[in-house]
């Protein structure tokens, strides 16, 4: 499954961008409905192109989305990227169902990131060979923002005080992103530690 190669609708977008709680923020009036049973079958077709899913296992419906969106600092053409985890329920033909949680991060209209989470187990698409481990997520994303701010390898080890292996193995996903060096790439990339841990998938213990 290349989630690179897919191209999201109007509608998804719409529905992935529906935050009541955020945008009714300090208006009087309540945003304009939308349409978020386009969801369930989006999020249904990107599953079942997960070889290991369960086709019997859907998801029913779903909730208005909490977004978290990201300044890339890019000087020309879409400048943020979005991520957004929407809640719902998935269940089975057999009458069992469990909460579903699907993140799923895009740029313009490109998908660029699905994680799903049914219940306690966390699903994603599979890139290694059977038997290999999963390159860290944090890999695409750090390539992409050091390349739109035209960071070399170099000088991101330079000005972490890392090695350039180091830096080579965290771009290709060898190396899973640690709190330390986080702090040190979001201080060299110019963004907040707080968004480039949501990135990593860190734990914010800090906001508990």
């Amino acid at each position: 499954m290349v989630i690179a190669d897919r191209t999201l609708t109007v509608e998804v977008i719409a529905a992935l961008r529906y935050w009541p709680d955020v945008i009714w923020s300090g208006q009087k009036n309540p945003p304009d409905p939308v349409d978020l049973t386009v969801l369930p079958p989006f999020f249904n077709e990107v599953l079942g192109e997960l070889p290991w899913w369960n086709p019997d296992w859907k998801v029913r419906e779903v909730e208005p989305g909490l977004p978290v969106e990201i300044d890339t600092g890019r000087q020309s053409g879409p400048s943020r990227f979005t991520e957004v985890s929407v809640p719902g329920t998935v269940g089975s033909s057999d009458g069992e169902s469990l909460p579903f949680v699907a993140k799923v991060g895009f740029a313009g209209d490109q998908l660029t990131r699905f994680q799903a989470k049914m219940g306690d187990v966390v699903l994603g698409p599979a890139v290694a060979p059977a038997g290999q481990l999963e390159p860290h997520p944090f890999a695409t994303v750090l390539t992409g923002l050091m390349d739109l701010r035209g960071i070399p390898v170099k000088a991101m080890a330079r000005e972490t005080a890392r090695s350039m292996s180091t830096i080579h193995m965290l771009g290709s996903g060898r190396h899973n992103p640690e709190p330390l060096l986080v702090e040190e790439i979001a201080r060299v990339l110019g963004m907040s530690e707080a968004d480039v841990r949501v990135i990593a998938g860190l734990d914010d213990d800090r906001r508990r």
